[in-house]
């Protein structure tokens, strides 16, 4: 355990039981989004590869502009 989360999580035990166990849903809640995401990116890597190429194509063809000339 680094030192920074042992310093949260003794913090967090200072408070009363309610508080604790809100701030435990949210760091539950927080590990699976993360693992959602991961396992979502890991499933695209072909259609992600397969979109860089397209953009890629379409910049080299011209068909694209800088963001400053849109504003």
């Amino acid at each position: 355990m680094t030192e920074l989360l042992k310093k949260a999580f003794d913090a967090v035990s200072a408070l009363p039981p309610e508080r604790q166990n809100a701030f435990a849903e949210m760091i539950l809640a927080e590990i699976e989004d993360a693992k959602w995401w991961d396992e979502a990116f890991a499933r695209s890597q072909d259609k992600l590869a397969s979109l860089a190429e397209e953009a890629i194509a379409e910049h080299r063809a011209g068909k694209t502009r800088s963001l400053d000339e849109m504003m």
